[in-house]
């Protein structure tokens, strides 16, 4: 018996070959999204956690962290925390090159400044760091991605042999990267940064910069240069006004309004380290209800490096100003009180109000300025007794100018604001913006609330002030810094 097949096994026949070539085609996709994905969760996942996908290497005066991110623009991104950073269009490839100054080494610094023939062989000790880095980053992140890319294809395909062949895929996606970014270099990006925010910082950070910056012939290799765009982030004797304080110049650290933000603390021991601060100055609302609960937050002040002068402000208690005057190295002010600190002759008061306590009537401006016109009358005293008072200060500004022409320079802060003025009576009015960036609540605020802080310099013979440096800083989740010198005229 004979069975005869007819009529439609042509197409069957077509649908099975075509089956049969698409499900090679179907693997190969499939292990090269794996790979793919696999090679991008071992940068960002592996590298972040054990670190083979970054590493930390000194490269010329700093110390950086250098690691490989997946990008679709790929690049060059420069962090400097807390300035801000710089982008650089200097390749083109999947991959951006990150890297990110932890902090400026005082000790190399400092040794460019005192032997200045070591800044001729810079730029070849720079180049050798960079390149030493770069070879160390390409093996971590080759780890990185073959780690990520095997292990994601054995959990997926559940074969060594395929999980292999996800991590060389891996490493062969990670080589033609490479070669791009390499064939695609661009040198001149260097020279053409994009800054985010301001980037710079006061001069003491290594001494005469300016000098450094001048005599750094280090543009004629494109490696050098990307380090030196990075290290004169942190010049700003270029754009200062020509005014240089000598060694014997008095610097007092003017703060207002912290509200109860512990990041203050360590921005102002910051700079009363950098600036070598001969006193702090707090013009008040240090708290932000006033309560007793609130008083250990104070407990940071004796370790912040320079003596600390407060008044009370219409957010600081009695009971505020009772824990803080038991702390060592802290001098309270009130009711026209004087002390001599660093060599100054410092007097306040405290502000009358007390805002929180909502079941007192808040007295208003006219309570501010009877509150004035006694630190007015407490300074003429002080003058007639043979010991002038340098420095005024109280929390509210409107207190402050009541004190016009009994004293050289008041001190203020409460409207979170900036604000410098000489009074008729010729006395410089100094109002100081939010320290603490508006405090905690400036959560609630659409835009965060900058960080204000001055330096004051004053000169030692005749106490009076010459100029002073305002630092700003981004607020809360910014990372900008500007620090501007300022002259107060004839």
């Amino acid at each position: 018996m004979s069975v005869a097949v007819t009529g439609h096994t042509g197409p069957m026949v077509r649908d099975l070959s075509l089956a049969a070539r698409e499900r090679p085609l179907r693997r190969a996709l499939a292990l090269a999204a794996v790979a793919v994905l696999g090679a991008w969760l071992g940068l960002l996942v592996v590298g972040s956690i054990t670190g083979l996908g970054g590493i930390r290497t000194p490269v010329g005066p700093v110390d950086t962290r250098m690691a490989l991110e997946p990008s679709l623009n790929g690049g060059t991104r420069i962090d400097v925390p807390p300035l801000g950073a710089l982008d650089l269009a200097s390749h083109t490839a999947p991959l951006r090159l990150d890297v990110a100054v932890d902090r400026l080494d005082p000790v190399r610094s400092r040794a460019l400044v005192e032997r200045p023939e070591r800044i001729s062989g810079l730029q070849e000790e720079i180049a050798e760091d960079v390149t030493t880095g770069a070879r160390d980053l390409a093996v971590r992140s080759g780890v990185a991605v073959l780690t990520g890319a095997t292990a994601l294809g054995l959990v997926v395909f559940r074969t060594p042999r395929r999980a292999l062949a996800c991590g060389g895929l891996a490493l062969a996606l990670l080589a033609t990267c490479g070669i791009s970014a390499y064939a695609t270099w661009n040198p001149k990006s260097v020279l053409e940064p994009k800054f985010s925010g301001l980037l710079s910082s006061a001069p003491s950070v290594v001494g005469n910069a300016r000098s450094i910056v001048t005599e750094f012939d280090v543009y004629q290799k494109e490696l050098a240069r990307l380090v030196t765009n990075v290290t004169r982030l942190y010049d700003a004797t270029s754009t200062l006004p020509t005014y240089q304080p000598d060694p014997g110049t008095m610097r007092v650290l003017h703060v207002s309004d912290i509200h109860l933000n512990p990041a203050a603390w360590h921005i102002i021991s910051s700079l009363v380290e950098q600036y070598d601060i001969d006193v702090i100055i707090d013009s008040g609302d240090t708290m932000d209800h006033g309560s007793a609960a609130e008083n250990a937050f104070l407990d940071a002040i004796p370790d912040l490096g320079a003596p600390y002068v407060w008044v009370r402000g219409n957010h600081d208690s009695r009971t505020t100003q009772s824990y803080l005057s038991r702390l060592k190295n802290t001098h309270v002010l009130d009711d026209g009180r004087a002390v001599t600190v660093g060599g100054l002759r410092i007097a306040g008061i405290g502000d009358p109000q007390f805002t929180p306590d909502r079941s007192v009537l808040a007295p208003g401006d006219d309570a501010e300025r009877r509150a004035g016109s006694r630190l007015a009358a407490a300074l003429r005293a002080q003058q007639r007794a043979g010991t002038p008072v340098d420095i005024a200060v109280a929390h509210n500004p409107v207190a402050a100018r009541q004190t016009d022409g009994a004293v050289p320079l008041a001190l203020a802060g409460h409207v979170h604001r900036r604000e410098f003025s000489v009074l008729p009576g010729g006395t410089s009015l100094k109002i100081e913006g939010s320290t603490g960036g508006g405090g905690l609540r400036a959560v609630q605020n659409e835009t965060p609330e900058k960080v204000h802080a001055s330096v004051l310099y004053l000169d030692r013979t005749n106490r009076r002030l010459q100029a002073w440096d305002e630092i700003t800083l981004g607020g809360l989740g910014l990372t900008t810094a500007e620090v501007s010198r300022h002259l107060p005229g004839p």
